[in-house]
């Protein structure tokens, strides 16, 4: 990376945005800029983590998903679910791993038309040397104390759920929309 700018291109942006009579809506601006900012600066962090292992921060995440799955195994469908992807994307994630050797597709038990994407031995391995690899170089250290990410997370979260990535959880077991 180049030498840091000698000012917050962000805030100069927000600053613009107030001089041209948008006020109301500068410090949103700032924010939307910023989470688009840190992602690239996140997943950067994560590919160069993930590249020795020869995975994608996406196809990370697929191994990961199947790790924590009881069998190992889940229907593409739920896969594309529960990462909140397209099919397309769980298609070509699961096609690279599967010529990777990490992933295999078997039909599904309780669905004779279904495909199942099972992990391998060796995709299971590889997930956990990708994880403490990405434990270390990446979830370890977001240059925010242990608070500040509490406190984020939940922020981030009041986003999502008002987008309606998920519905609210009460205690009883109830769902909301919000």
């Amino acid at each position: 990376m180049s030498e840091p700018l000698p000012f917050d291109p962000i805030g100069e942006a927000r600053r613009q945005w107030g001089l041209h009579g948008w006020d109301d809506v500068a410090p949103a601006m700032a924010v939307v800029t910023s989470i688009m900012r840190v992602q690239q600066l996140l997943l950067a962090r994560a590919d160069t983590a993930l590249r020795p292992f020869d995975l994608t921060f996406a196809r990370y995440e697929v191994l990961m998903l199947l790790s924590f799955s009881s069998r190992g195994a889940l229907p593409l469908g739920k896969i594309g679910e529960r990462l909140q992807v397209n099919p397309a994307s769980v298609t070509n994630a699961i096609d690279r791993l599967e010529e990777q050797g990490l992933v295999e597709r078997v039909p599904n038990p309780s669905d004779g038309r279904g495909t199942l994407a099972r992990l391998t031995d060796e995709g299971r391995s590889r997930a956990g040397a990708a994880t403490a690899a990405v434990n270390a170089d990446v979830f370890g250290d977001l240059g925010v104390d242990a608070d500040g990410i509490g406190k984020l997370f939940e922020l981030l979260r009041d986003v999502r759920l008002a987008a309606g990535d998920f519905a609210e959880v009460r205690a009883g077991g109830g769902a909301s929309g919000r």
